[in-house]
């Protein structure tokens, strides 16, 4: 993993490590990866509990850690609409560098991403946090895979989800095509049963004029021949 020129060892040491770790025993519902550029700054990936307004729903953010790490906390970012926290914005957490005095230096990116998931389920509320409905957080689930593909650092960090997002997003959208399509043969078939219809009417009383007509001529006839007679 390539490193930032400028990061002192402990930061760089301690963050390789708690990378491979996290790789040997991953967090349930959250994946993280650094930057290849850049090791001070971590994008993390949290799929939505089940049980949760967020089941369904995929949530990008971000770890920016200081040069001083461990021994300084990083600031939590969340990118992705989710309905928790406010995006683009620093969460003041007991983990985050808004409480530089509660941190710990034993603590590790997995205890901050745990913590994280921890307080999105919460309604606790916090500097960075918004009040919403579940009915919000649940609509919010569903738009944050559309909104996650159009970000490229998430489709660079995250390919294998990126796929899983646009594959169901394709699914979808062809069902729904095959939904309309059906429908418009549907309609079609209406309509062609309401023309069928009236052309049989049109040939019954073409038919119908034939036959009078024939009679009438007959009848013309017989009484011409009654007359000659």
């Amino acid at each position: 993993m390539p490193q930032h020129s400028k990061v002192p060892i402990t930061a760089t040491q301690r963050l390789k490590q708690d990378y491979m770790r996290l790789k040997k025993d991953p967090i349930p519902f959250i994946t993280a990866e650094p930057l290849p550029s850049n090791i001070l700054e971590w994008h993390y990936l949290v799929t939505g509990p089940a049980d949760t307004p967020y089941t369904g729903g995929f949530y990008h953010g971000k770890l920016v850690f200081p040069r001083e790490f461990p021994f300084r906390p990083p600031a939590i970012y969340m990118i992705t609409p989710s309905g928790r926290f406010k995006c683009n914005t620093r969460l003041c957490l007991s983990i985050s560098d808004f409480h530089p005095d509660t941190w710990n230096p034993a603590w590790s990116v997995g205890t901050i991403l745990t913590g994280l998931l921890s307080f999105m389920v919460e309604d606790t509320p916090t500097l960075g946090s918004v009040e919403s409905s579940d009915f919000t957080k649940r609509n919010l689930a569903v738009c944050s895979r559309s909104f996650n593909i159009q970000n490229k650092t998430f489709c660079e960090l995250f390919p294998a989800v990126c796929n899983e997002i646009r594959a169901s997003i394709e699914e979808k959208n062809n069902s729904i095509n095959s939904e309309a399509s059906s429908q418009n043969l549907s309609d079609l078939s209406t309509e062609d049963m309401i023309r069928n219809n009236q052309a049989n009417a049109n040939r019954g009383f073409a038919n119908l004029f034939i036959i009078v007509g024939v009679a009438a001529f007959g009848f013309l006839v017989n009484t011409i021949l009654k007359t000659l007679n």
